[in-house]
C-alpha cells in the first residue's frame, strides 16, 4: 500500500472513517500508532460505527480484546490496545496470531508493544495531533 493521507476534522471524523473503509481494500490488521491522547481510540470507534456496530465502543486498554460485531454485515472486529502489555508473551499467551489470522478485522492499538507478532501485511497506520486541533492519519 503506498503512503496515503487523511485529515481527520473533529467535525469530519465520521466522513474521516468512511474514507478509511474505502481505501482497507481486503487487508484486514490494522496497526494504529500514535502518542497518548492522538485520537487512536475516537477514530477507531467513528471506522466501528461506519461499519454498522451498535454497541458500545469503547477502549479495551483494561480487557486488552474487545470483540464486536457489525449490526449490517455481522462482520466480526476485534479493537486490541496493547499500552499494558509488558512483555511479549502476555500478548501470545492471549493467543493474538489466531486473532490476527483468522480474517476478521483487527485494529490495535500500541502495535510497538507487539511488533514482532504483527502480520507481514499489517497496514500500519499513524495519527498526529495538530496545532489546530485536527488530526493528519498517514497509512502505508
Amino acid at each position: 500500500m503506498k503512503n496515503i493521507i487523511l485529515r481527520i476534522e473533529n467535525e469530519g471524523l465520521n466522513e474521516a472513517a468512511r474514507s478509511f473503509i474505502a481505501l482497507m481494500g481486503d487487508r484486514t490488521v490494522f496497526a494504529f500508532h500514535g502518542e497518548m491522547g492522538a485520537g487512536k481510540t475516537t477514530f477507531i470507534k467513528a471506522i466501528c460505527e461506519e461499519l454498522g456496530v451498535t454497541d458500545v465502543i469503547n477502549s479495551p486498554t483494561f480487557a486488552i480484546i474487545n470483540e464486536y460485531r457489525s449490526d449490517t454485515t455481522g462482520e466480526l472486529i476485534y479493537h486490541f490496545d496493547f499500552y499494558r502489555i509488558n512483555k511479549l508473551s502476555e500478548a501470545e499467551d492471549l493467543g493474538v496470531d489466531d486473532y490476527f489470522y483468522s480474517g476478521a478485522l483487527c485494529f490495535i492499538e500500541w502495535p510497538e508493544k507487539i511488533e514482532e507478532l504483527l502480520p507481514e501485511d499489517v497496514v500500519n497506520a499513524t495519527i498526529r495531533e495538530q496545532a489546530d486541533g485536527s488530526r493528519i492519519l498517514e497509512m502505508e
